[in-house]
Parts: C-alpha cells; structure tokens; sequence
C-alpha cells in the first residue's frame, strides 16, 4: 500500500503529494510495489556508523531513501561480541516499512536534504500540522506518518525539523526533548525514597512514563523522544 506522505501549501492553497510513477525515469524501489521516479532521490550524503545514527535520520540502503523510526540496541553475547542495531525503517516517500539490522561499526549513507524549522500548529482530523518558523508555510503529516511520535507532540511543540527533498516534504524529526504536563500519577508516599521508587505517570498525550516519586499531578516534565523516558523537570 502506498501512502500518501504528506501535504505542503504553496501559494495559499494546499495540494496533497503521492509518488506517481513515471515510465520515462523510474527506479524500482525495495520491498515497494510502486516505482518511485529518480529525481526525487537526493544524492548520499557521507557514511555514519550505526551507533552514531539517531531516530529521525534519513539514510540510504540499497538505493532505497529511508527515514528511521526506531532503534533498538543489544548488548554483546559473550566475550569479543559486537553491539547490534535494529533499526525500524520507513521508506520516502512511500512509507514502506523496512527493518534492518547491522553491526555497531557497520556504515550507512546519511541522505543529503534540507531542513526547516517548524512548530506545531493544530490537528486537522487525524494529521498533524506544522508552521515553518521563517514564512509559516504550512506542512501536514498523516498520521501514519508521524506514527508512534504523535505521543510527545503537544500544542506549541517548538524546535521540530521538516525534512524536504526537492521541495516536498517527506519526514519529521522531532527535539531531542519534549515538555509534557503530568495529569495522573500517584500521590507520593510518605516515608518513600524521592529518587529511587519510580512510578507510572499518564502525560497530556496520552503518554505513559515512569517518573521519580516525587512528581505530581500538573507537573511539566521532560521526556526524552527516543527512549520515552523521564528527563527531569521542565520548570
């Protein structure tokens, strides 16, 4: 299934973007049934190891352009073993999912694109839509694509970066932190340790996290976007 990436206003007036094959100038993508034409491949970029790529980079493997959604990293087995990547891949456009794993030091090509600051402005159904900081030209992303980062993004979410390749937008990057207001969590025990007894609290999203004992109902907090974990307080 192809899915529609995103959306992006030009002249006022927003226009929808699908890949539409072009039997000219086309070039067979991976795990995609749909021809995706050339000229919406940028050129690669230099190598980055695996341990040094982060969620939201966009990379190249196998003549495919992908965005990273997620990494999961495991530990050596056994003496002299090497640390494993899995990372969970998104096609662009296109939004083909693909999952690779590779080895710390194994190499892939950072994909060459521009980036445009922007903050999020309001939901329109179920998308997502974001105002470039400089001319406010509006950009929306399906939820499809955003995927599982809709969870750490509240109103005003400042510091996020479109990710565009010639002139289209294709992909979201998030900070590297997000603030988020606490609105259900247990009161703390008397007697308890501030810092040792983590507890469940539910954040403004919807978002679940463990946080310290001592954070409350009304709380704004820190969370990291790529391990979904307590970063402190945000006040």
């Amino acid at each position: 299934m192809l899915f529609v990436m995103c959306f992006k206003s030009i002249a006022g007036r927003a226009r929808s973007y699908t890949p539409i094959p072009n039997p000219q100038s086309r070039t067979p993508i991976p795990h995609s049934p749909f021809p995706i034409p050339c000229s919406l491949f940028p050129t690669p970029g230099p190598s980055m190891k695996a341990h040094e790529i982060k969620k939201g980079n966009v990379v190249e493997h196998n003549g495919t352009v992908y965005q990273v959604r997620d990494i999961e990293r495991s530990a050596p087995q056994g003496r002299g073993g090497n640390v494993k990547f899995r990372f969970t891949l998104y096609s662009v456009p296109g939004g083909i999912k693909y999952d690779l794993s590779v080895g710390g030091d194994d190499e892939l090509k950072e994909v060459e694109l521009s980036r445009r600051m922007a903050t999020f402005s309001y939901k329109d159904g179920d998308a997502f839509v974001f105002l470039d900081d400089e001319d406010y030209t509006p950009y929306t992303f399906d939820a499809e694509v955003i995927g599982d980062d809709a969870s750490y993004i509240a109103d005003g979410l400042a510091g996020s970066y479109v990710q565009i390749i010639d002139d289209q937008p294709v992909a979201l990057q998030l900070p590297q932190h997000v603030t988020l207001e606490v609105v259900e969590t247990p009161p703390e025990l008397k007697g308890g340790s501030a810092t040792k007894r983590p507890k469940p609290a539910r954040l403004n999203t919807g978002l679940e996290i463990m946080v310290p004992e001592y954070v409350v109902n009304g709380e704004r907090v820190l969370v990291n976007t790529s391990t979904g974990e307590f970063g402190g307080r945000a006040d």
